[in-house]
Formats: structure tokens, sequence, C-alpha cells
């Protein structure tokens, strides 16, 4: 228990230290608050955003389902690598019209794209309302850390009150510094908990150090770790295209992945980060989901899938291997939550709160957006607390991950197509919206009448159908045809900032 302790406590000494030493004396604009001033070169890109798609449940949830279902897991790298992969071809409209119109949110561009407040307060609303429940299991999973760590000696309560109090803590420097308290420490945090994860996982494939499983174990999987749902099982043909399809269509959309782009220094360093977040996640994630389906065929691990990780770790390497591995998912949880707690903050406060008839000044609304974390946080806490043995709290999870897709249709339709206007965008984006939620509340994994497909999806195609029918009814007028056509021109137009550039 002290080793595994003392372990965690290092760690966080460190970050703490980063923040510390990389703070600044004077006070920042929003900008500098809200997206780092535009600096940021592709290494920090990266990092950043690896840190805010991977959370500490890739090494609890994921590796059970590729531990207890086999191949199935690998639909997370199909629909990672995809959905990065597109961020790619977004750069440049997004970056460009960040710079010129200072847009710090993905709320601000639907606004600008739209010329319309009540698309962007809708849109910000969505992101924030799905990315609550993350931010509750995010605290949950640390609770169940610590008590892997106490080596069960800790009650779950006193886990939980443990790990909220220790991130509570950590996000004083998040509410302070903004979004560079963020950036500094991503570095260190990916690095310990994907690339060293990487790295012991490639170590014991390979059978280094007496590790129980290799690359070998792989050959002798029984047959039904080979399948994948709707192969022969109750799923249907379709189930996992929706699970795929969702996932690129949301790596897009969750507002904690968009703003990846304004932090950037330019339209290449968002694209070479963006290259640099498919090798990282491509080479982490494969090696974790291999790692877990040789770890099946040992008995600790077939028990408990869940647990898989942390047992795994300690028959290969006892108390130390096990408190690196907890020290790794401690790592992933806080930079997820981080990057959650900090988008929320600025969006409530940029997109919601300030308006034309409420202006506020840059001090002001860097308070606002402190404020909200605090609230948005202790919410979070609250929750996390309460709800800690309801059974079906992932439900709320799924139902986030099937809203917040419904932001793909004005997304992705407003940057790439002129057509379209703020009223198809916004009965879209409300009728996908509630559509998801109670087509996932009734049908919480899949709608087998129409072949496996989840709700999300479903209600994505009445979304596209509403936006199309109620922009041609609605029209477009002269002027606003003439604003849109100005808007893609510039996006066409290299822009110059005048930024200090942190490059790594």
């Amino acid at each position: 228990m002290a080793i595994m302790l003392g372990m965690l406590t290092v760690f966080y000494a460190i970050v703490i230290y980063i923040l510390y030493a990389t703070q600044r004396n004077e006070k920042p604009s929003f900008t500098e608050y809200s997206v780092g001033g535009r600096s940021y070169g592709p290494w920090f890109v990266a990092m950043s955003y690896v840190n805010s798609w991977w959370p500490g449940a890739v090494f609890i949830a994921f590796f059970g389902i590729a531990a207890g279902a086999g191949v199935f897991a690998f639909y997370g790298l199909a629909y990672s690598s995809l959905g990065v992969a597109m961020m790619y071809f977004m750069a440049t409209r997004a970056w460009r019209w960040g710079a010129r119109h200072n847009l710090r949110s993905q709320p601000d561009l639907l606004e600008m794209r739209f010329d319309s407040r009540a698309v962007k307060v809708i849109a910000s609303l969505i992101g924030v309302i799905s990315l609550f429940p993350w931010v509750v299991l995010g605290m949950q999973a640390l609770g169940q850390l610590f008590e892997v760590a106490s080596e069960g000696r800790w009650s779950l309560t006193t886990a939980l009150m443990v790990g909220l109090a220790v991130i509570v803590i950590r996000q004083f420097w998040t509410v302070k510094m903004g979004m560079r308290g963020l950036i500094m420490t991503d570095v260190f945090q990916g690095v310990v908990a994907y690339v060293f994860a990487a790295a012991v996982c490639l170590f014991m494939l390979s059978g280094f150090g007496g590790s129980p499983i290799s690359f070998s174990t792989l050959a002798s999987l029984p047959e039904q770790m080979l399948r994948v749902p709707g192969d022969g099982d109750g799923y249907g043909f379709l189930y996992l295209f929706s699970l795929i399809f969702t996932g690129v269509i949301g790596s897009l959309c969750w507002p904690t992945s968009f703003q990846r782009i304004y932090t950037a220094s330019g339209v290449r360093a968002v694209k070479s980060g963006t290259i640099r977040t498919v090798l990282l996640s491509g080479v982490f994630y494969s090696l974790l989901m291999l790692l877990a389906m040789a770890a099946a065929v040992l008995p600790g691990v077939a028990d408990a899938p869940q647990n898989g990780w942390f047992t795994l770790m300690e028959q290969y390497g006892g108390t130390w291997m096990l408190g690196l591995a907890v020290t790794m998912v401690f790592a992933a949880s806080m930079g997820h939550i981080d990057g959650s707690v900090q988008v929320c903050g600025l969006q409530i406060a940029n997109d919601i709160i300030r308006s034309e008839k409420r202006p506020l000044s840059d001090a002001k609304l860097t308070l606002v957006a402190k404020s909200s974390m605090a609230v948005f946080m202790a919410a979070a806490a609250l929750v996390a607390y309460l709800t800690f043995d309801m059974a079906r709290l992932q439900l709320l999870a799924q139902i986030s991950y099937q809203g917040i897709v419904q932001l793909a249709v004005p997304l992705f339709l407003g940057i790439f197509w002129r057509g379209g206007n703020k009223y198809g965008a916004i009965s879209g984006m409300s009728v996908g919206f509630l559509t998801a939620v109670a087509f996932t509340w009734f049908y919480p994994d899949d709608i087998a009448g129409l072949g496996s497909l989840t709700g999300g999806v479903v209600a994505l195609g009445i979304n596209l159908v509403v936006y199309l029918v109620v922009s041609a009814v609605t029209g477009i007028s002269k002027a606003e045809r003439e604003r849109v056509d100005a808007l893609f021109v510039e996006a066409a137009q290299p822009t110059a900032v005048a930024v200090p550039t942190v490059t790594v």
C-alpha cells in the first residue's frame, strides 16, 4: 500500500511542479486563457488530443471488453483512427476561421457560420450536457483506482473521497491557468499513461522478464473471441457499423477534441499533430488490446476482466508493477477530467453567459469561466458520490455519446457545404438530440427491429432530414448567401497570426 500510494504521490507532485513552474505572472487575456494564445506545436496538440480522448476507463472497461469478448474491442481502434484522421481534413477551414474571427470554441464556429446565437447556445448546451456524465464516471474510476492502491483497506466511500479530493486540488490549477494549465502537463501525463503503457505491453507480449503471456498466446484463443457482434449471435448486422459510425462522427463532435484545433499555432501544427495522434493512439490501443486478449487465458483475468489490467500487472511484476499500472490509470483519468472540465467552463462562459445584451470584458469572462468550472466540478463530484452504486449509470454515458453526434449535421455540412441555414441547424440539432435521448433510454444498446442500429444513428438520420427540409422550406436570403460565400473565400486564403509559438 505504501509503495503504490508513494508512486502516486511522486507522480502528482511532478504534475503540480510543472504547473507551478509554467504559470505566468501577468493576467492572461481570455484568448490566452481559453485556447493558450493559439501558440502550440504539433506534439503539444497531439498529446493534448490523446489525453482528452483516452480516459482511464480504457484500462478498465475496454481492457475488460478485450479480455472478455476478444477482437470486438478493436472497434475502438477503428473509430478512433478514422475520426482523428477526419480532423486532418477539417483543420484548414476550422483553424483559419478561428484565427480570423477569434473563435474560442466549437459553438463559436457554428454561430459564425449560421449567424445565429441560438445555434451557438444549443450546440454548447448539448456539448456540456453530454460531457457531464463522463466527468462523473471519471471521478468514480478514480475511486476504484484508490481502492486498488490501498490494497482494499479503504472502503469504496473513502477511496472515492480521496479521488475526489485529489482531482479537486488538481483543478485549482486548471481553473487558474486555463488551457495552458492543461497542455503543459498533458505531455508528461501522456508519456506516463500511454507511452509507458505501450512499452510495458510490448515487453510482456515479447515474453520479456518472465511474462506469463506473449504474442504466441494469441494463437490459442478460443474461437468465440475471434467473432464480432452480428456474427451468429443475438445482434443484427448493423450493430458493429453503428458503433464505429457513431464513434467516428462523435470523435469530431466532442468539444474537447475540436478545441485542440484552436490551441495550435497554425494549420500545419493541427495536421502534424493529427498524424502524431493517430500514431500514438494506434500503437498504444493496439498493444493494450492484444495484451488483454492474450491475458484472457489467465484464471485471475478471466474471472474478472474489468480488473484484468491490475491483476495482470501484479502477476507480472508484483507491487511495484501494480503501482506503475495504477499510476498510468491515474494519469489518463486526470488528463481526461481536466480537459472536460476546462472546455465546459469555457463554453458556459463564452457561449451561454456572454451575449450582445450581456457583453463581458476578458477579465469578467475569465472570472465566469473559473466560477463555471468550480460549479461544474462540485456538481460532478456530488453526483459521483450519490450514484457510485447506481447500476445503470453507464446508460447516461451511452446517451451522452448518442447525443453528442447530433452536432455533426450543422458542423460538417456547415464547414464543407454552403447550403443550409440557422433554422435548419436549430431544428435538426434539437429534434436529433431529444430523439437520441428517447431512443437510447428505451433501447440503451440497440434497436433489434432495425438490424441493431443504435438510437443515436437513427436520430442522426432524422436530424439530417429535418436540417435539409427546414432549410429548403425557409430558404436563404441573398445577403446570407453572400455572407457565407465570403466566409468560404477567406477560408481558402492563408492566415498569419502573431502569437508566440511553443513547438515541441
